[in-house]
């Protein structure tokens, strides 16, 4: 080829978009094959299990092939989209076809390769706050010589020379390869991975070969696979094949859990059987409160802002932290350490199309009231659209759940792993209450706080929830206790 320059195939690989995630599934493409690319320019959206990303491309070019539809979950590291980008010089190396993508797997790449000629420093598909790690495509080196046998091949090629296949050599009980969303999923399905067939580079056992391996038919147990053929025969004959499960398709809808709703799932089953959850509830007048936002809402600091009874609550929880700060802690098992924290990163529990998910306000205890404000819309905006980042999402202290917003009165609330309490409030309505000495309606609510017994006790936790409702109940003592 001649010319000023020359197409070279680039492959973008799954990138880490989570602080260790290990896999993503694609949402949504916005790109096609053939379709021209600039550097930033994102090309699809992607779901970890913490959040809905938005991946850019990292170079100029045109997309020569997506290598994975939507709704494919894909590990990190992975290539998802090649793109055709062009190359400056007379043309493509002798040895390298421009067709020949110019990122290889390093798993894909033979044990015993031919030397090649160092490759140039150039950029890495790295995104702003997150990367690719270097380890995700890397392998432990093995010990001992390398010495692989395939036994589908072995079988063949011993029918061909006519002779036994010979014993598998000790290196063939080696730990199957597999990356770990790969070992989960057989672990979950009750899949051996010594049984497996691998299909992938260089051996590695894929999501595709776990399934595979559900699908047919269990291996024979050492006792029957020495049995003769026509033994094995008489056998298939008489034991009947074992039903395949099935639904009513017409009744009954299967939906995959994957995503943030697969996480929530394994976070909440985690921290109900780790934290010991004690929950402790009040009932409160909040008359008082309910009409101090309303003159909030007519204050001038808070135009156009959104002014709530969940604001005030937050920060009466903030100042309840304040008088009693042992609640603010974590739990650190392996260091059996009670963590204490000096800030608070308030977490909200919100419901998304996607799932339940906790993002908090970073250090809310030194918010002002419209500053907390501004971050409670901030904060429920962006979950509403699905933009949530991960990093909003960790290093939460305590969090606050609202239930009330769907007519529920109270409930036990699950901690969020990693914090120490979680404030459930009830719906806010009319009830018979008794007012200096006079039965009256008011606004009533009911609180919840549930928190981790390992390190707050009764009496903390007795303090934090009364102080709450103290506070509700007077909401001047925002000032004096503040």
């Amino acid at each position: 080829m001649t010319g000023a320059s020359v197409a070279s195939v680039r492959e973008f690989r799954m990138p880490d978009v989570g602080e260790g995630l290990t896999e993503a599934e694609i949402l949504k493409w916005y790109v096609q094959p053939g379709d021209t690319v600039t550097d930033g320019q994102v090309v699809c959206e992607v779901e970890t299990a913490k959040a809905a990303v938005e991946l850019p491309i990292p170079y100029d070019g045109v997309v020569r092939e997506l290598h994975f539809p939507e709704g494919t979950t894909v590990d990190v590291g992975t290539a998802i989209i090649a793109v055709a980008v062009a190359v400056a010089g007379g043309g493509a190396p002798a040895e390298a076809p421009a067709e020949v993508p110019a990122e290889v797997p390093s798993q894909a790449a033979p044990a015993a390769a031919e030397p090649q000629e160092p490759k140039p420093e150039g950029r890495q598909p790295v995104l702003v706050g997150y990367g690719v790690s270097t380890s995700a495509t890397r392998r432990r080196p093995r010990k001992g010589p390398e010495v692989r046998v395939d036994r589908g091949q072995a079988a063949v090629q011993s029918e061909l020379n006519g002779s036994a296949a010979p014993a598998a050599p000790a290196v063939a009980k080696d730990r199957p390869l597999a990356k770990p969303p790969v070992r989960k999923l057989a672990k979950d399905l009750g899949v051996d991975l010594t049984t497996v067939v691998p299909s992938g580079p260089d051996g590695v056992i894929t999501r595709e070969d776990v399934h595979a391996a559900v699908a047919a038919p269990q291996a024979p147990e050492p006792a029957v696979a020495a049995e003769s053929g026509t033994a094995q025969a008489d056998r298939a004959v008489q034991t009947p094949a074992a039903p395949v499960a099935s639904y009513d398709t017409a009744r009954e809808t299967r939906i995959p859990v994957k995503g943030v709703r697969k996480a929530t799932a394994a976070a909440m089953v985690g921290s109900a059987f780790t934290a010991p959850h004690v929950t402790e509830f009040v009932t409160v007048d909040v008359t008082r409160t309910m009409k101090l936002v309303e003159e909030l809402k007519q204050d001038k600091e808070f135009a156009g802002l959104r002014v709530n009874p969940l604001l005030l609550i937050a920060k009466a929880l903030l100042v309840a932290i304040k008088r009693n700060p042992d609640i603010n802690a974590s739990w650190d098992e392996a260091n059996q350490e009670i963590v204490l924290k000096h800030y608070v990163n308030l977490g909200i529990a919100a419901a998304t199309p996607r799932g339940l998910i906790v993002p908090n306000i970073k250090d809310a205890h030194a918010k002002t009231l419209p500053q907390l404000s501004a971050a409670l819309g901030e904060l429920v905006a962006t979950a509403r659209e699905g933009k949530t980042s991960p990093a909003a999402m960790q290093g939460g202290t305590v969090t606050i759940t609202n239930v009330g917003v769907f007519g529920v009165d109270t409930g036990t609330p699950l901690l969020n792993p990693g914090e120490s309490a979680i404030l459930a409030v009830g719906a806010i309505k009319l009830q018979p209450w008794v007012h200096k000495g006079k039965v009256k309606p008011r606004q009533v609510t009911t609180l919840a706080l549930s928190f981790d017994h390992r390190l707050v006790d009764g009496e903390l936790g007795s303090k934090v929830l009364a102080d709450v409702a103290a506070i509700l109940e007077q909401p001047k003592r925002l000032i004096t206790w503040a």
